[in-house]
């Protein structure tokens, strides 16, 4: 009788521990759907989110990525802050301290050269070995590989302003004639070196800060953009409006 006691509660056990695990495997599976739809629903609204000129893609790609995007994005802060220090001497030098370029050319190679010339002629009585002057080569590759992307740069501007200067898209029209006013207007300001380094500056600025607060940039030029979608839609009805309408029909002669 003990017996058929003893087995009866390890059955009933056993049925327990059956129901609850059943009970929280449905729990957990429920709790894994629900989190499954959090990531969707996330996923979904972040899908909605206006990105700046319709970008889908992460700002490292959208600018090249590889190692000039790491730069620009300051990926690697030593090399960003050598470049952003190499140039900014050059301006100092050219505009600052008003050198010429062919100055400062023949003035690092007579530098240079007489280094080089004292080094090897001081070896001779230090009987030390003389200084070794590594041969410098520009690989004719390099020279093909960016006179090709020139080229594709330099047809793809002419194609836009083609495309501008046909009349199709009046947004494009006046955007272009806006920024192409705004730079003539900058270049008035200051000269072509100092316009150079500050579009440098900003190149190596402007896509970090907009990478840090892209939630906040793009909300605001979501509203820009509806506004001046706005102010277009006046702008083209007006316009539109002055443009006389044909009849459509020709009278016929007999």
């Amino acid at each position: 009788m003990a017996d058929h006691d003893g087995d009866r509660e390890a059955a009933t056990g056993s049925l327990l521990d059956k129901i609850s695990g059943k009970l929280h495997g449905s729990d957990s599976s429920s709790d894994s759907d629900d989190e499954k739809d959090n990531q969707s629903h996330a996923g979904a609204v972040k899908a909605r989110i206006y990105r700046l000129f319709g970008r889908v893609r992460p700002v490292h790609s959208v600018i090249g990525g590889g190692k000039p995007a790491d730069i620009v994005l300051w990926r690697d802060k030593k090399v960003t802050a050598g470049v952003l220090g190499f140039a900014t001497a050059i301006w100092v030098f050219f505009e600052l301290l008003e050198y010429h370029l062919l100055t400062l050319v023949c003035h690092v190679l007579i530098l240079a050269l007489a280094i080089s010339f004292l080094s090897s002629n001081a070896s001779i009585f230090l009987k030390k070995s003389p200084l070794h002057i590594p041969e410098v080569k520009i690989p004719e590759k390099i020279v093909l590989d960016v006179a090709s992307a020139l080229r594709i740069e330099i047809n793809g501007a002419l194609a836009s302003l083609r495309d501008i200067a046909s009349g199709k898209d009046l947004k494009k029209f006046l955007g272009v004639i806006g920024g192409l006013f705004g730079l003539s207007i900058l270049g008035s300001c200051c000269n072509f070196l100092t316009l150079f380094y500050i579009c440098f500056v900003v190149l190596h600025t402007v896509p970090v800060l907009y990478e840090k607060y892209e939630d906040e940039i793009d909300t605001f030029a979501e509203k820009a953009m509806g506004e001046i979608k706005k102010q277009y839609v006046v702008i083209d009805a007006k316009v539109r409006s002055k443009i006389p309408k044909g009849t459509g029909k020709q009278k016929k002669t007999e």
